[in-house]
């Protein structure tokens, strides 16, 4: 159900979806201005309110990020297709292969997909998979999703041990993270 709350003076309409599955409350936001709030099915109104009045400072700044996508970095789109895949595959295998010997990474397997949101991603189970459109980016960029996946081998949040282990693996993480946050993905 759509509702409207008031951000910084203005009216911000987002989208309310009840979920049995929800364990905690999630907000997304998308390059198109929708903003979609996923909660639990059981959790009251009030709740929700103050949960989106308190991430209402990280709402507008990612609302004020897609209006200003002119300004940000596009990467020509590129069709997914097997040759496409393949070369993927390829350049991240040989990136693993280079970590694997440098830090002793143990994973099982890896995937290429097409992802909207996301550059790649670790499963419970050690396989990695990481966005075809990864090929499209500078190395340093793909060295850092790289990296980052391998890292969630060891520790599966984002906590700081966890950045202390991406940091020593590359020293100028946080300005490369910087850097892929230029790069939307929804736009290739």
């Amino acid at each position: 159900m759509e509702k409207k709350i008031e951000i910084y003076n203005k009216k911000v309409s987002y989208f309310l979806k009840k979920s049995n599955r929800a364990k905690r409350m999630r907000i997304a936001v998308y390059h198109d201005g929708k903003v979609i709030v996923v909660v639990p099915k059981y959790l009251q109104y009030n709740l929700i309110k103050r949960f989106l009045v308190h991430k209402s400072k990280w709402i507008n700044s990612k609302l004020s990020f897609y209006t200003n996508l002119s300004k940000r970095k596009q990467i020509k789109s590129i069709q997914i297709n097997n040759t496409n895949k393949n070369k993927a595959l390829l350049m991240v295998k040989n990136r693993l292969k280079f970590f694997k010997l440098k830090y002793k990474f143990e994973y099982n397997q890896v995937s290429i997909k097409n992802q909207k949101t996301i550059w790649g991603s670790c499963s419970s189970r050690n396989n990695l998979s990481f966005n075809f459109k990864i090929l499209l980016l500078k190395p340093n960029l793909r060295d850092y999703i790289i990296v980052h996946e391998l890292c969630h081998l060891r520790i599966r949040n984002h906590s700081r041990k966890f950045w202390i282990l991406v940091e020593t693996i590359l020293p100028d993480y946080r300005k490369i993270k910087e850097q892929l946050s230029e790069y939307n993905l929804n736009l290739f």
